[in-house]
């Protein structure tokens, strides 16, 4: 039973679950990245120059003779996909280093408008002791017995 407990406990921490929803949004940012360099930013690479984003090296000692494409692409080197990733990594971390600088702004932001506002309001002024209390009790006291 102490490890039931013990996995429940782990499994249900703050960190873990923040972790599987980022893994998970992670993904499928990783898919929409995926289908901004396959849809958009290879074509303009292949468009510039000639460049070919879907490349292949044929090695030397392979006869590629009677070979149909996907047999050919298959024996041969195929740095294209390579490139993309690559693309795509820096689009990633492009990315997320804007949103983590946007989000470390709004969070200076925020703390300064905190800060600004607890300048702005009056410290309330503190507790009196008990000993200013019981004085003062005895003041009222005493005026209340000249009246």
């Amino acid at each position: 039973m102490g490890f039931m407990k013990e996995f429940k406990e782990f499994a249900l921490k703050g960190n873990v679950i923040d972790m599987a929803v980022g893994v998970i949004i992670g993904g499928a940012f990783g898919g929409i990245v995926g289908a901004l360099t396959d849809d958009f930013i290879n074509p303009l690479i292949a468009s510039i120059g000639g460049a070919e984003v879907a490349g292949a090296i044929r090695l030397p000692w392979v006869t590629y003779t009677g070979l149909d494409a996907e047999a050919a692409m298959a024996l041969s080197l195929n740095y294209g996909h390579f490139v993309t990733q690559i693309i795509n990594f820096f689009i990633l971390a492009l990315v997320l280093f804007l949103i983590i600088k946007a989000m470390n702004k709004l969070t200076d932001l925020a703390a300064k408008k905190l800060a600004k506002q607890k300048e702005e309001a009056p410290a309330a002024p503190p507790e009196p002791s008990d000993e200013v209390k019981l004085l003062t009790e005895i003041k009222d006291i005493l005026a209340d017995s000249k009246k």
